[in-house]
């Protein structure tokens, strides 16, 4: 169960954090080293074993918020990846793999990919508020905010980095505010990543369900592709 806090929590929290003190414990512990190895665990042309197996039916299952989807739902391939905004691993995914992926795979209807939120700590949760309060712009939000990862996740005041940020995407402050001081939705961001933990054993980000196969770790392009190409 989400305890409740103080609805400006999460906003308070965005100024005079130690520098780099979020950006650098929001991987997880338990899945750093396999994640710092695993973009140059496989060969070229081989697909990584799975970590594990999880039940497709119930991790397709609704949860607390819609499911931002990238792809057509009738792809015979689809991939949940439980992300943290904060986390350089995933940011490295989004920027140096997710583009080929989606280029080769997503928009030829290969496969299609569900993006849900893994945050470590309240920056990581802010950053994926605003990306909901995005709307349809969900994932350009997302895109915007691993590209510039390094200007707010790590900053002593990163509420004015996320600002400034924010106002390009089409925020006023008055939105931005509003958007960091929606109890429900840091509610239902905890929610994903609470049943992420429980249901499917996330512990670390990024953490990949491919067709219900477990992987851990920022999949390079040719480890990503191999093992979409076994499952087509």
């Amino acid at each position: 169960m989400t305890r409740a806090i103080p609805r400006r929590t999460v906003l308070a929290s965005l100024v005079a954090v130690p520098a780099a003190a979020a950006f650098l414990s929001s991987c997880s512990d338990s899945g750093s080293a396999q994640a710092q190895t695993s973009s140059t665990a496989a060969a070229a042309a081989d697909a990584p074993q799975p970590a594990g197996t999880v039940d497709m039916g119930k991790l397709l299952e609704e949860g607390s918020l819609p499911e931002k989807v990238l792809g057509e739902a009738d792809a015979p391939v689809t991939i949940v990846e439980y992300a943290s905004m904060t986390c350089g691993h995933c940011a490295n995914f989004h920027n140096n793999t997710l583009p080929a992926i989606k280029e080769n795979y997503i928009d030829t209807g290969k496969a299609r990919m569900i993006m849900r939120e893994f945050p470590f700590d309240p920056r990581a949760e802010a950053g994926f508020m605003l990306a909901r309060c995005a709307d349809t712009k969900y994932f350009a939000m997302v895109d915007v905010l691993f590209k510039q990862q390094q200007a707010w996740a790590g900053v002593e005041n990163a509420r004015e980095a996320l600002l400034q940020i924010s106002k390009l995407a089409g925020f006023s402050q008055e939105s931005f505010e509003a958007c960091l001081t929606d109890q429900k939705l840091l509610d239902d961001v905890r929610a994903v990543r609470a049943r992420g933990a429980s249901e499917f054993g996330v512990d670390a980000t990024p953490t990949f369900f491919i067709n219900g196969n477990k992987y851990s770790g920022a999949l390079t392009v040719a480890e990503m592709s191999a093992i979409i190409d076994s499952m087509l």
